[in-house]
């Protein structure tokens, strides 16, 4: 299946304040901001994100593409957040 989710890796940004990676993508042809909590990068990975939330997003970014783009298929916002609760 042809991607339809591509990541502006120059747009990664940690945002140690909200506690969350910040990204556009591209998403069926649109532009969106999405946000990753840190919570889920220590669900995924089991180790809380201090220095390195960045590296953890980019080792888990595969398993995170497909939950963004669900999360993104339901929600219409400006900003698309990603939760711990948005895993399966």
């Amino acid at each position: 299946m042809p991607s339809r989710f591509k990541i502006d890796h120059d747009s990664l940004t940690d945002n140690d304040r909200e506690r969350q990676v910040e990204f556009t993508a591209e998403i069926a042809g649109d532009d969106r901001d999405f946000a990753v909590k840190y919570a889920v990068l220590t669900e995924l990975s089991g180790d809380e994100p201090e220095n390195d939330a960045l590296e953890l997003f980019e080792r888990f970014s595969d398993e995170l593409v497909d939950v963004c783009i669900d999360v993104a298929d339901r929600n219409t916002s400006d900003l698309v957040v990603i939760t711990e609760d948005d895993l399966e």
